[in-house]
């Protein structure tokens, strides 16, 4: 089985703290993450998993493959 991350560029997100009307952050949004043979399949899973998402405005949406499960955790402030 092969993973997948969801993203879409569509959306906006603001850094914390933030009281400006305007996005502070250009980037992506996650939308999930899902498994399957391909990444056609891993799409097909993650709408099953996901159907709330077909009622929102999102339309693009890209796959990349992760190609494993581990997880690596980092803080900005502890680097400065």
């Amino acid at each position: 089985m092969r993973h997948f991350i969801f993203l879409t560029q569509e959306g906006y997100t603001f850094q914390p703290n933030s009281e400006s009307a305007t996005p502070d952050i250009e980037n992506l949004q996650v939308l999930g993450i899902a498994s399957g043979t391909d990444e056609q399949n891993a799409f097909d899973n993650f709408i099953k998993e996901n159907e709330y998402l077909l009622d929102t405005d999102y339309e693009d949406v890209a796959a990349m493959e992760l190609k494993n499960e581990k997880h690596y955790y980092f803080s900005l402030k502890k680097n400065l």
